[in-house]
């Protein structure tokens, strides 16, 4: 069903690490001036040894220290059948992140949405924003976060159903959480409750998202962890820029990138503890599905040569090194990609190696964006 979409008013910043990012004034969604944002993106990691409530407890602490380190907005992504990542049901962590922090935005990075019925995460995100107003974050994607399989379980189709009318269900998500369908669509006479609206943020690894965020007026954020190959985000980020019609919500652009960043105390122990997200992602690619090794285990993995070229494919979209390199990294990506704000993801098998990384960057970057 297509209807017409009225977006919610943008949120309002929180955090304290935003630059002025060089080059043209990008302003945040509310128009405030301010520059480039560093915000997290976690997946509530599974390291191998530890289980899914150690997983849960970690990413809690880490949302705690990110609002600390005064990172603007902590999301958590929606994956299935997964042994390495514990972010399965978006709704219910960030109930408990919100319970635990006082102001960090928290949101999803993303919920799939064709894997649910709108209404069901209308009511679940509009139960969180009531509970905690102003602070919730609605970002949404279109695969399954899953292998075809766990698909199906979920979807009940195997032909793919869901994913091509995504723009549809974004439509009718907005109108559950605004109660403001029109009066003779069949759904008018539903009452979600609560109607809260709550800002919505198009993700995406490919020119779809970007195209259909632009022709909502919505903030579009690229994966470039993981899609970031060859000239993927560049080329997203230009259909997203030049198609954008503003809206509501957003009268110019405000584009956003997923980068996958870690920063150690030396370059050499940024490398050694990067190996272990390195292999995690091989074995994931590969069919082999576990929680996330040790960087021991992955020193000492046996890299057939397609995996090396894997691994030397994902190394080209990453950032790691002493915190001072890092911050140099991420601001030629700001450089490069011209966005307005940076989710960074981290994958490590140890939760202090992740706070620490965090706590670099954040100490870093501010003061390395300024200089310029």
């Amino acid at each position: 069903m297509t209807s017409t979409v009225h977006h919610a008013p943008p949120a309002a910043p929180s955090g304290q690490i935003s630059t002025r990012a060089p080059g043209a004034d990008r302003r945040s969604p509310n128009g405030d001036g301010q520059g480039v944002r560093l915000s997290v993106l976690d997946l509530a990691g599974v390291g191998v040894g530890a289980s899914v409530g150690d997983a849960l407890a970690a990413t809690t602490a880490l949302a705690v220290r990110a609002e600390q380190l005064g990172y603007h907005r902590f999301w958590v992504a929606e994956h299935h059948g997964m042994p390495a990542v514990a972010s399965s049901a978006p709704a219910v962590l960030l109930a408990h992140l919100a319970a635990n922090t006082t102001s960090i935005r928290l949101g999803s990075g993303g919920v799939m949405l064709p894997n649910h019925a709108p209404m069901a995460i209308a009511e679940q995100f509009g139960t969180l924003a009531a509970l905690h107003p102003g602070r919730i974050d609605l970002g949404l994607g279109r695969a399954p976060g899953s292998d075809q399989l766990t698909a199906y379980a979920l979807r009940r189709r195997m032909d793919g159903a869901g994913s091509e009318d995504f723009g549809d269900q974004v439509a009718e998500l907005e109108h559950f959480l605004r109660h403001d369908f029109p009066a003779d669509h069949p759904f008018s006479r539903i009452q979600t409750t609560p109607a809260s609206p709550v800002p919505l943020y198009i993700l995406g690894s490919s020119d779809y998202g970007a195209r259909l965020a632009a022709r909502l007026g919505l903030p579009f954020a690229f994966a470039h962890h993981f899609a970031g190959g060859g000239n993927n985000t560049e080329t997203a980020l230009n259909v997203y820029r030049s198609q954008f019609q503003p809206s509501e919500t957003l009268t110019e652009p405000y584009p956003m990138i997923g980068v996958t960043a870690l920063a150690a105390d030396t370059e050499e122990e940024a490398r050694f503890q990067a190996g272990a997200g390195a292999l995690s992602m091989v074995l994931l690619r590969t069919g082999r599905l576990q929680e996330i090794p040790t960087p021991e285990q992955a020193a000492e993995y046996p890299y057939s040569n397609n995996e090396l070229d894997l691994v030397r494919a994902m190394r080209t979209t990453e950032v790691v090194g002493d915190a001072e390199q890092v911050a140099a990294g991420l601001g030629e990506l700001v450089d490069r990609f011209g966005v307005s704000e940076m989710l960074i993801t981290t994958r490590v098998h140890g939760a202090a190696t992740r706070v620490r990384s965090f706590e670099l960057i954040a100490g870093a970057f501010a003061p390395a964006a300024a200089k310029k």
